[in-house]
């Protein structure tokens, strides 16, 4: 599953050779007594040496691909946060990507939903299969994903088809409008993508610690994952909101690290 430490070097790799080796200008199994018997090889230039150099796996890195659909910009403050956790392990790179807006610009416009962050990409299905890990953010809708999201899962038929994303592991984010909007079953709904495409659900549990039991300020975020609280779209998330946010991606990342080995 993963690129990184833990892969197995290709079979089909070329070996390392000086042009001034011995090994550069192998005899046939003809007498090699007989110069004209030799066949040399005539590919072992310095060029097509550096060329087939063997390489170096140590140096890539595991991929978690953290893709979102955020309309005001909630859950991409999420993923900015759950990024910074994921690029502070070592040997693992969170990607940022959005799912594609299914919204015109002119109902975008007459519910005053800011411009998207053109340096972000958008995601496409097939995209997905090059993660090691995933983590998906979307705003609830009535208690479950946002139908932009829905949307993006329902093009993956493909993928499904060809088990492409069977055994990655996968977390999920969310953000609610009032406290009592979906936190944890938002999450809980959409579970069911991840057990049709065979992906392995990593809950944040309770390993933020007493972060997870504080109760003197407003803080979203379940067992499920990280959360944000938008109120009517004008509330930013709160510093515990973001730290758990960081704390998920951090987690992610040993866990898809760890399944790498």
């Amino acid at each position: 599953m993963g690129k990184g430490a833990g892969c197995f070097p290709s079979k089909n790799k070329l070996p390392t050779v000086t042009v001034d080796s011995p090994r550069a200008t192998p005899a046939t199994s003809r007498d090699a007594s007989n110069p004209s018997d030799v066949t040399p090889h005539t590919d072992q230039t310095p060029n097509a040496v550096q060329e087939t150099a063997p390489f170096n796996s140590v140096d890539a890195k595991l991929k978690i691909f953290i893709v979102f659909y955020s309309m005001y910009g909630h859950v991409e403050g999420l993923a900015k946060r759950l990024k910074k956790g994921v690029d502070g392990v070592e040997g693992v790179e969170g990607v940022l990507y959005r799912v594609p807006e299914t919204l015109p610009n002119e109902v975008l416009a007459q519910m005053k939903a800011p411009p998207k962050d053109d340096t972000i990409p958008e995601i496409t299905a097939a995209d997905l299969a090059g993660a090691d890990g995933l983590l998906f953010g979307f705003p609830t809708r009535y208690g479950s994903m946002a139908a932009q999201m829905k949307g993006f899962f329902d093009s993956t038929g493909q993928l499904w088809k060809e088990q492409k994303l069977a055994g990655k592991p996968a977390g999920f984010f969310v953000s609610t409008g009032t406290q009592g909007g979906g936190q944890e079953t938002t999450a809980w709904t959409a579970i069911t993508q991840l057990a049709h495409h065979g992906m392995l659900y990593v809950p944040v549990g309770y390993t933020f610690g007493p972060g997870m039991f504080k109760m003197d300020s407003i803080r979203g975020g379940s067992p499920y994952g990280a959360g944000v609280f938008a109120g009517d779209g004008t509330r930013e998330p709160s510093e515990t909101e973001l730290a758990l946010a960081e704390h998920q991606g951090k987690y992610m990342a040993l866990v898809v690290k760890k399944l790498a080995a």
